[in-house]
């Protein structure tokens, strides 16, 4: 394996009636104020919020509210959670949902704190955080990004058109409470979606170098069987708890830098749809979807034996008969295959976009990253762009 250094500073609190047990004693160690954050209100309407509202109240906190956070959390939106967070002298930050809220509030924490623009010194370019941010507590709603247990937080600059993110060890959340009957209320195809992005972040890993065996690559097919697995059974039972409790794990597991030590890692997939995001606010699982098995017919050639070992190990397809290339092909149709069954988009026409969106200025923002089989041009992201219509 290649070299790595490993670090992970969250504390996880996992199964159910976390919350209820350990909140409280949590609270006390993080001070009075306490910016509670969240996105449309849906945890209003579950009762997650009166839940964490009475604990907090009983535990003495005042509770300063941030809410609205969306999907794809914008800089603007970071901004005015980092001038309430100064207003009202917050001592530090819970956040309550998936991981839109979580990522935003981990660029509130270091913007509440910071003189400078967060954005020019830490998302546009890899910044040096030489100061605390405020302390994070996250209790996670939605299985998917995995950004309960690391630092990284994906944002959007409006102005700009650009999507990045950046993971900083400092913005780790102090702790995480993962409670899988949180996340039954979820409509089924935000389920769907969030899972398929923990798929993603698996595959993202997976597929790039070392080829040679390594203890990564062999935790990301136990995790991506794991996920196809339990997958299958929340969309016909959404509240088999067996299955959402895999899934929250299986997301935290995907971005917790496990599987990432000593691996170059692709993500090329990731850029692509961070500025199809940028540019349209389209959905971040969904637009995986549509990508990634036509990026993969781009790139399979460039990693055969890799590709080959994904069709066997994960999609238990049979060898026999077949050269290397054609089993490396029936991998990608068997991902290709399961997105349909899942009922997720296999085109920009499903996802909802307009014919006359202009792809080229979309392809030429994408940054073309180090870790893919392929190194990719903007000219052939603009070609998958094409196909994917």
């Amino acid at each position: 394996m290649n070299n790595f250094i490993f670090e992970n500073s969250t504390k996880v609190f996992f199964g159910k009636g976390c919350v209820k047990e350990y909140l409280s004693c949590l609270s006390s160690k993080y001070g009075e104020r306490v910016l509670l954050a969240y996105g449309g209100g849906s945890i209003k309407k579950n009762g997650i919020y009166e839940e964490v509202m009475n604990i907090l109240e009983k535990a003495g906190k005042t509770v300063i509210e941030f809410s609205g956070i969306m999907a794809n959390p914008t800089y603007a939106k970071v901004q005015e959670g980092a001038r309430i967070a100064r207003k009202n002298y917050a001592d530090w930050i819970l956040g309550i949902g998936g991981g839109s809220v979580m990522d935003c509030c981990k660029a509130v924490s270091l913007a509440a704190v910071s003189q400078k623009d967060i954005w020019n010194e830490y998302w546009a370019k890899p910044g040096i955080i030489d100061f605390e941010p405020l302390p994070l507590g996250v209790i996670v709603t939605v299985a998917g990004t995995g950004s309960e247990c690391n630092g990284g937080a994906v944002i959007t600059n409006e102005a700009l058109k650009i999507k990045t993110g950046r993971d900083y060890p400092k913005c780790n959340p102090k702790f995480a409470l993962m409670d899988p009957e949180y996340t039954y209320t979820v409509p089924v195809k935000q389920m769907v979606s969030g899972s398929f992005d923990i798929l993603s972040h698996i595959m993202e890993t997976y597929f790039s170098e070392p080829n040679e065996n390594n203890v990564s690559d062999d935790i990301s097919e136990a995790l991506m069987k794991n996920v196809i697995q339990n997958l299958r059974a929340a969309v016909k039972d959404p509240e088999d708890y067996t299955a959402r409790s895999n899934l929250m794990w299986d997301a935290a597991m995907a971005e917790n830098r496990i599987i990432k030590l000593g691996k170059k890692c692709d993500f090329e997939c990731h850029q692509m749809e961070h500025q199809l995001g940028a540019f349209t606010d389209c959905n971040h699982g969904c637009g995986l979807a549509v990508l990634h098995p036509v990026y993969y017919r781009h790139i399979y050639k460039y990693g055969l034996s890799k590709f080959a070992r994904f069709a066997k190990n994960v999609w238990g397809i049979q060898p026999d008969g077949k050269s290397e290339e054609q089993l490396a092909e029936a991998g990608v149709n068997a991902l290709a295959d399961f997105i349909k069954e899942i009922g997720l988009p296999s085109s920009f026409h499903e996802l909802g976009l307009p014919e006359d969106i202009n792809l080229k200025e979309i392809a030429d923002s994408c940054n073309l990253v180090p870790g893919s089989y392929k190194k990719m041009s903007h000219e052939e992201i603009l070609e998958i762009f094409r196909e994917c219509m």
